[in-house]
């Protein structure tokens, strides 16, 4: 068997959409995060990683380790 490390990453919004940029709004949206709070679990992508330093001041992140055993 083989362990193999699956990149996740958790995405927590802590500031409103209220007054921000259309581009930063949907980042977010496409962060699949709506209300202030709101937790998402995503696959660690470049794709993601960007999405999430576009709009930085506005979430929290954190890198979780997964471990896939075959």
């Amino acid at each position: 068997m083989a362990a193999e490390e699956i990149g996740r990453v958790r995405v927590k919004l802590v500031r409103s959409l209220n007054g921000r940029l259309k581009k930063h709004k949907a980042c977010v949206r496409g962060l699949g995060l709506r209300k202030i709070n709101d937790v998402r679990e995503l696959e660690d992508t470049p794709e993601v990683r960007g999405m999430i330093r576009k709009v930085s001041y506005m979430v929290e992140s954190e890198k979780v380790i997964q471990w896939k055993i075959e």
